[in-house]
Formats: C-alpha cells, structure tokens, sequence
C-alpha cells in the first residue's frame, strides 16, 4: 500500500466507496454494501439524492461563496424555515456541529455577562458528547477523547444524564450556573434517551433559575428520533438548539437557533464564520426540508425505527451475550456484555453492511430514513447473523481457553 500523506487521526475500514444510491454503497471493486449508519445520521435522505445533486449543481454554476459581509439570500431562507420549524427566533449558521454547539457556549458566555455573573458555570451531562475543539471537548463527558488534551477549558460542571435530583443539587451548590447543555439522545454514549419527564423538568428548572435550556440536537434533529426534533417528545421548547449533519445531507453545515432574549445576545463583532451559511450550503439545507417534508420523513423514521427495534428484540433479546436492544425512532442500540469493536470490519466483510461500535461495547444503527421496510428486514437478518455467530464463536474460545481440569468439572 503506498504511503499515505494524511494524518494519521482515524482508524479506518479497508474500504473506500465510490459511489452510492439511497440506502446502498459500492466500493472501488463493484460489491454492494447495506448503509446502516449513514455517515453516522448524516445521510438521511440516503446517498446521492437526485434532487440535491441537482440543487448542488445549479448552485454551483451560480454562485458559492460571497461571504457574510453580504446578504444571503439562501440562508434568511432557511433560517426562516429552520425557526418556524422548531420555534425559534434567530439562526446563526456555521459548517459543523462542533462549531454550532460552540456558539451555543458563547451565547452562554454572553448571557453570564448580562447577569453579572463573572466566572459562568454550564452543566453538561456525564457519557455525552458534543464534539472536539477545546470547549465541545471539555463539555463531553468522554475521558477518551480527552486524553492527551489537557488542560481542558474550565466553566462545566458534570452530572448524570437523565437524573433530575443530581441537577437540582448542583442548583443548590453553584450559583453560578447558566445554562445547562444537553442531547435528547445520547448517541455516541450509546442511545440512552432523556425522558419527557426529565426534560420537562429540566425545562421548569430553567425557568426558575434563569438557565438557558440547550439542546444538542446535532445528531437527532430533522427526523430522526420519529419527530421533527429529540425535545418534541417532550412537549417543549429550549432556549438554544444547535444542529448539524443531517440539515446538509453531506454537504458541511451547521446552526445554532435561539428564541427570545438567548436571539438576541449577539451584536456584530462577537461571532462569526468565513464559510458558515454559504449559498450552496443554505440552498442544499432547503432542498432537504423540502424532501423530509414531502415525504413525512419524521412519521417514517418512527415507523421504520419500530420495525428495526422489534426485529433485533426478537432475534437478539434474551441472549446471555446481549445486555439489551433499545432505540428511539432511528437510532438503535445492541449493547453487547463484552468489546465487540471487530464486528464492524467482519460486518464489512461478510455482511456487506455498514454499522457502528461505540464505547466498546454497543453497536449503534442509525440508517437512512429512506430506507425501504425490505432494508430494515435486510438490516435485521444481517446484524442478527453477524451477532449470533460472534457470540457461539466467543463462548467457545472462552471454553477452549479454561484449564482441561475446570472444563472436566464442569461436565
């Protein structure tokens, strides 16, 4: 293999696709794989798009990039769409969702500032993940990817997901609180779902304390969860919500929107992006609204997330290797008892099917939710032969490895 002139930062497949449609990849020799992460929930509507490689092409031979310093006609249309959406008041758009959740952090900063407050404190959540530059990283509460970075930046304070109680005690202990930052799905912690109750919660606690309430909505957002965002299911609204990969299809983007006094903490000179909201991009995140609306993606993504969760609980639940299978619309989770990170290249290999192990021990899906039901079928009978195999093979290299003595007495 030649020498590769990229750093050496991921830890790839030995798999390069060249082209895709829909749910389906090939690679450079021609087989077919079965998508089942979509990019990691990037991909919604599925590879190449006819529409928005239509899109992608006008746009490209009009104009691309002219920069902030103008209007955009693009983006004040999807930042209407995006705030009407999801009850918003202003849009602030930028290319990932690392940078999305750091200007939620910087209208956290600013809203200290206007109380007074001179060392700002923001809650995040224990096992979560909100992205890697310095801020995201020390709000995820992933030592892993923190290693090797210290020291990380200060004003976060951590406790569990989905614990009411633990938050009302930090209430009490820290004044100095600000805002709480939070993921209605945890899903590179590996798919727990925040309850409508906590969140509602957690909406009132806000309220008395004069918190901005932020939801990262970056991997849930626009569908995915089986409604339009994650905070839906609970019947209501944040103060900040960031959002990224699925709003381009692909195409990099992100946003940040805000309602009522957290829209209108910025003044020109405090934030900004050379590339963010862009003509192409903004124009792209429209053509996928209009797509998910068209289709009722987010009804779809329920739908098809009920049939994928019942297939895997049917086939998988119950094995002493499975701990448990859960899921919120598409996202879907196998937590296995013991390291299965192999199973995503024996996946490639044998199965033809793309899928995710996060945190050692949890096989994620998160396919595209324009799957068709025989996909979803497809997925399940795939992954459940890949799993149950792996596990036969696992108890019996444990049986070949005890000494001849113990697995005599053992019968």
């Amino acid at each position: 293999m030649p020498t590769s002139y990229l750093m050496h930062a991921y830890s790839r497949q030995p798999v390069s696709f060249e082209r895709g449609s829909g749910a389906l990849l090939w690679d450079t020799n021609g087989r077919e794989y079965l998508d089942a992460i979509a990019g990691v929930a990037v991909t919604n509507l599925g590879h190449a798009h006819p529409e928005i490689a239509a899109a992608i092409a006008d746009q490209a031979g009009r104009l691309i990039h002219t920069s902030n310093l103008f209007g955009i006609e693009w983006q004040e249309r999807l930042g209407a769409r995006l705030c009407a959406l999801a009850g918003m008041d202003k849009a602030f758009f930028c290319n990932s969702g690392a940078e999305a959740n750091e200007t939620a952090l910087k209208l956290a900063r600013l809203h200290a500032q206007r109380r007074g407050i001179a060392q700002p404190l923001v809650v995040v959540m224990d096992n979560s993940f909100h992205g890697r530059t310095f801020a995201t990283l020390a709000a995820s509460g992933n030592p892993a990817v923190q290693q090797g970075f210290a020291p990380l930046m200060p004003g976060f304070i951590r406790v569990p997901f989905n614990d009411i109680a633990a938050l009302r005690q930090c209430a009490e202990e820290h004044p100095d609180i600000v805002a709480v930052l939070v993921e209605p799905v945890q899903g590179e912690g590996g798919v727990h779902v925040a309850s409508p109750a906590y969140l509602q919660q957690l909406r009132a606690l806000c309220d008395v304390r004069g918190w901005l309430m932020m939801m990262d909505e970056i991997q849930t957002g626009l569908g995915r969860t089986g409604a339009w965002f994650g905070f839906n299911h609970a019947g209501i609204v944040p103060d900040v919500i960031t959002l990224a990969k699925a709003l381009g299809n692909g195409v990099p983007i992100g946003a940040c929107l805000a309602r009522s006094t957290a829209a209108a903490l910025f003044v020109p000179g405090n934030h900004g992006s050379t590339f963010g909201g862009n003509p192409l991009a903004c124009r792209v995140g429209c053509c996928v609204l209009d797509i998910s609306e068209r289709e009722q993606l987010p009804l779809r993504a329920k739908q098809l997330g009920e049939q994928l969760l019942r297939g895997l609980q049917v086939r998988l639940a119950g094995h002493p290797g499975v701990r448990g299978v859960r899921g919120h619309g598409l996202m879907i989770a196998i937590e296995m008892a013991a390291p299965c990170t192999p199973l995503v290249e024996r996946a490639l290999r044998t199965e033809a099917l793309l899928i995710n192990v996060t945190r050692e021990r949890t096989i994620r899906l998160l396919p595209p939710l324009i799957c068709t039901p025989v996909q979803i079928d497809q997925i399940v009978e795939r992954l459940s032969r890949l799993v149950l195999l792996w596990l036969t093979e696992q108890a019996a290299a444990a049986v070949s490895a005890q000494p001849a003595s113990v697995a005599l007495a053992g019968g």
